[in-house]
């Protein structure tokens, strides 16, 4: 899924105008990578949390030359989903096999999104 299949599916919930709903998309990419970047944690129940996570500098290596190259430290994004989203993902019995639904969101009414 893109940005642009995300912000068809927020049109499609209501009356709404494509550039409405490049607004929304957009404001809510937005205010996730600000606090991100504060250092805050985003939690979204039913779906997941968002946070940094401190990397520590290392010494990697050129995978074309061999070469020896020190790596800085850095934060870098981190997504934990939930318990929920998880068991969506691989309903019970189901774990590691295909969802039938895999890739396919057409079973989701837009009017009833599922409960968070």
């Amino acid at each position: 899924m893109t940005k642009a299949d995300l912000v068809d599916k927020v049109t499609a919930l209501g009356d709404l105008t494509r550039r409405d709903g490049e607004v929304i998309v957009d404001t809510l990419f937005e205010a996730v990578i600000g606090a991100l970047k504060s250092g805050d944690k985003i939690e979204i129940r039913g779906f997941g949390s968002f946070r940094t996570r401190q990397r520590n500098a290392r010494t990697g290596r050129n995978p074309k030359t061999g070469e020896k190259v020190e790596v800085p430290a850095k934060r870098v994004p981190f997504f934990k989903p939930s318990k929920e989203l998880r068991d969506s993902v691989n309903p019970s019995g189901n774990k590691g096999q295909k969802s039938a639904h895999d890739g396919d969101t057409s079973h989701i009414d837009p009017h009833h999104p599922p409960a968070m």
